[in-house]
């Protein structure tokens, strides 16, 4: 995967991840896809979490991202709140660019993925 060592590796298999997102994610959440002959970004909201925000290799630094934030704004106005891995540097700093801070730090212990994160919140 592009994205390791900035995040861990998956721990679970592509058909857990489908059915999960399925069955789990889909039915309670907002879910965002970015399109250019076929996917290039995933933002999900649940409540007032970001849950998810991924940006292909190849389609970061074009802005896709920062308007899938400004887009989660516009529909949380009042906040928002996310986990970031401690490890994802160019995530953590993209967050803060778009005014989000970070409230927390962890171990890891509370993920499955058992890397340190970082808990961000964004007020207006």
């Amino acid at each position: 995967m592009a994205s390791i060592p900035a995040i861990p590796p998956p721990i679970h298999t592509e058909e857990e991840t489908r059915k999960w997102f399925a069955t789990r994610v889909l039915p309670v959440s907002e879910v965002w896809v970015a399109d250019a002959d076929g996917p290039v970004a995933l933002m999900v909201l649940r409540d007032d979490w970001i849950d998810h925000l991924y940006v292909a290799p190849g389609w970061t630094g074009r802005g896709i991202g920062g308007r899938l934030v400004e887009l989660a704004k516009e529909r949380r106005p009042d906040g928002l709140q996310l986990w970031a891995f401690q490890s994802n540097l160019g995530a953590r700093r993209f967050y803060v660019r778009h005014g989000f801070i970070a409230v927390e730090e962890t171990d890891g212990a509370g993920n499955e993925e058992r890397a340190p994160d970082v808990h961000y919140r964004w007020q207006p």
